[in-house]
């Protein structure tokens, strides 16, 4: 059987295309014999892990990309896979959507501490190797991917490249930085066209064709990703799918516990872990005060879809603001810790306190706040404490 996965791998290798370079790609360390690349379907994992097996320096019998897909492995043991490998001689075991083998903790604790291979995985957001069976947390380096940032957008899609810049920079020179990123283009031209399409990059592989794909990108999630961690009955898919309906269709601030819980028909506590899954997946954003903490079953202040891209594909209809809030979470999470404030919109590193809004969006909100920064979508420049929402897209 090693000789056909041998053979299989080998093809994925040679129909990867070189891609596009993304923000992660200079992070990852190789020298790590247990590597993990955790993010949400579509963000590339993938093709980055075909991209680094197909260019490393060893024999293609050295090298196995095994992907859960492949009937072959039905039934197979990971650890048994990797042993007859290393036996023969291999070297790095690349293993994608790890989060479809069963027991895949053990396994890797198996492989970590009894074979000299290398070992680089993928798998869905949803799973978490901090409470994983086998303790993983200690063995592996786990990387979080990202979807594209405003940044990688307008890289892809002009072919230029483009300075990352830190919240800090940011904060303290945005005109400066808005005034050199201007003159390479205008941001705001293609900003809506960001926000609509451009979060994953396969929107640059057929941009006809994206709308359909992320649908299916975000049903294979519901139906397949987070039941295959979370043990959800199939018959109970279909109330993950009515509640990101009714989360469409809900202001992000005017969550009604009890009017969702009675729409679905399950209770205060299933709801709650029904947004807990649907969070961990990339589906949702959840976000609570952090005088609330972190705990799954206390009421959450905010809730939105991961990021625009998915309002755009599975909401009807979806207010600006939401969209500004959403993707100001998705761009600031990379890197910061965001909860729900008293007063503003979101509070980042419990530190600076945002208001999002439109361009005429004033301070009255965060009045004699320290610290306290208005950020203004459709604007190409600030001034003072007043930012352009996309300016925040560089972060990464």
């Amino acid at each position: 059987m090693i000789d056909k996965l041998l053979e299989n791998s080998a093809y994925y290798m040679a129909m990867i295309e070189a891609p596009r370079k993304r923000y992660f790609y200079d992070y990852i360390d190789h020298s790590d014999k247990l590597i993990g690349l955790v993010g949400a379907r579509g963000v590339g994992k993938t093709t980055y892990i075909l991209h680094y097996l197909k260019n490393l320096d060893v024999p293609m019998k050295k090298k196995l990309y095994l992907s859960a897909d492949d009937i072959m492995l039905s039934g197979e043991k990971l650890v048994e896979i990797a042993k007859i490998f290393s036996a023969r001689g291999g070297q790095v075991l690349a293993i994608d959507e790890i989060h479809k083998y069963k027991n895949f903790e053990i396994d890797l604790k198996q492989i970590y501490d009894m074979l000299k291979i290398k070992v680089i995985f993928s798998g869905s957001s949803a799973i978490q190797l901090e409470h994983a069976k086998a303790d993983l947390s200690r063995r592996a380096v786990v990387y979080r991917i990202n979807g594209l940032s405003f940044r990688e957008f307008l890289e892809f899609k002009k072919d230029i490249k483009l300075k990352i810049y830190t919240l800090k920079e940011i904060l303290e020179s945005h005109m400066d930085i808005a005034f050199d990123v201007k003159q390479k283009l205008n941001p705001l031209e293609f900003w809506d066209e960001y926000l609509q399409y451009g979060y994953y990059p396969f929107y640059f592989e057929n941009p006809d064709k994206y709308s359909i794909k992320l649908q299916e990108t975000i049903n294979t999630v519901i139906e397949v990703d987070i039941p295959s961690v979370f043990k959800i009955k199939y018959e109970y898919i279909v109330n993950l799918k009515k509640l990101v309906k009714l989360i469409c269709s809900s202001e992000p601030f005017k969550l009604n516990i009890t009017e969702i819980s009675a729409k679905i028909g399950i209770d205060r506590d299933t709801l709650y872990l029904y947004l807990e899954y649907l969070h961990r997946g990339k589906i949702f954003n959840v976000m609570r005060s952090s005088s609330k903490g972190d705990g799954i079953f206390t009421k959450p202040d905010k809730v939105y879809l991961n990021n625009p891209n998915l309002h755009h594909a599975y909401c009807e209809k979806t207010a600006r603001g939401t969209i500004r809030e959403s993707i100001f979470v998705a761009l600031l999470q990379v890197e910061h810790q965001l909860s729900v404030p008293k007063k503003g919109d979101f509070l980042v590193n419990e530190r600076y306190t945002f208001e999002v809004g439109g361009k005429s969006k004033g301070f009255k909100q965060i009045k004699n706040m320290p610290d306290s920064y208005v950020v203004s979508d459709e604007i190409e420049s600030g001034f003072g404490n007043k930012i352009p929402l996309w300016l925040f897209g560089f972060l990464y």
